[in-house]
């Protein structure tokens, strides 16, 4: 497993980027913007770890712009954290093994979400390519919040 970002939800780019960028020194390393989905991502690294966030898409901090305005309370501007892994499934079936709900399975053999024992939501993310998709995570609801 491997450490990738953690997501935190912005309500104003400009000012956001003043303070991870002008102020605490962070670089820009990614932007992607999604018209469908209405939502903007900058990827951030630290000073130190520009070099590996480029090459490696870690460590880095997501900030997340949804084009709709939305109030976020404390707690919710917190999103989660995403972490690489080598076999999605074996992981998400050794975790729900473990008695850790699967709240987005990974249906499409790429991406799911569980949470902790905090209720910290945490994204796991397939290496490389996506598997192809298996059950039982194809007929799996979400079971929760993500």
């Amino acid at each position: 497993m491997r450490y990738l970002h953690t997501m935190v939800r912005i309500t104003d780019v400009e000012a956001s980027l003043a303070f991870f960028r002008d102020l605490m020194g962070m670089v820009e390393v990614r932007r992607t913007e999604n018209e469908a989905g209405r939502f903007t991502l900058i990827f951030l690294a630290a000073s130190a770890d520009v070099e590996a966030g480029r090459a490696h898409a870690a460590p880095l901090v997501e900030l997340t712009y949804n084009w709709d305005p939305e109030t976020y309370g404390e707690g919710r501007n917190f999103g989660h954290l995403a972490y690489e892994v080598d076999d999605i499934y074996a992981t998400c079936d050794r975790l729900m093994k473990g008695g850790v709900t699967i709240n987005r399975p990974p249906r499409d053999g790429r991406m799911a979400f569980i949470r902790s024992p905090d209720n910290i939501s945490i994204e796991l993310l397939q290496k490389g390519d996506a598997l192809p998709p298996a059950e039982p995570w194809l007929s799996m609801p979400n079971t929760g919040k993500w």
